[in-house]
């Protein structure tokens, strides 16, 4: 999973929440949305956690861009703006989510969209 966030100390929260979790191995994080794009392209993760709001290129045409060039990989949208939820999914994003939503929330979702069974 390579986990997008404009802001530093929310990947890194995000990648301690999920170290424990089986099955959601985090290969890598980007701040920005042209970042984001390479890294997508050099690692193929299997799922991208993005934030709508990042800085160079929004989560919302980072989600068009991963969707029309490798629609395999799963992009789900956490973000603090329930009004991204319609452009979000309609560029394509598997799932979308608030962020405050439970942990539990987070990793159903994210092992969902990884093709891991819950639990």
């Amino acid at each position: 999973m390579l986990i997008v966030d404009g802001t530093r100390a929310v990947r890194a929260g995000m990648r301690a929440a999920l170290a424990r979790v089986r099955a959601l191995t985090v290969v890598g994080e980007a701040g920005d949305g042209l970042t984001a794009l390479g890294l997508i392209d050099a690692l193929q993760p299997d799922v991208v956690l993005v934030d709508a709001q990042i800085p160079q290129l929004d989560g919302i045409n980072v989600v068009r861009r991963v969707k029309g060039r490798w629609p395999a990989i799963r992009v789900v949208v956490l973000t603090l703006h329930p009004i991204d939820r319609a452009a979000s999914l309609a560029a394509g994003a598997d799932a979308f989510l608030l962020k405050g939503c439970s942990r539990e929330d987070l990793i159903e979702t994210l092992r969902g969209q990884s093709g891991e069974a819950p639990g």
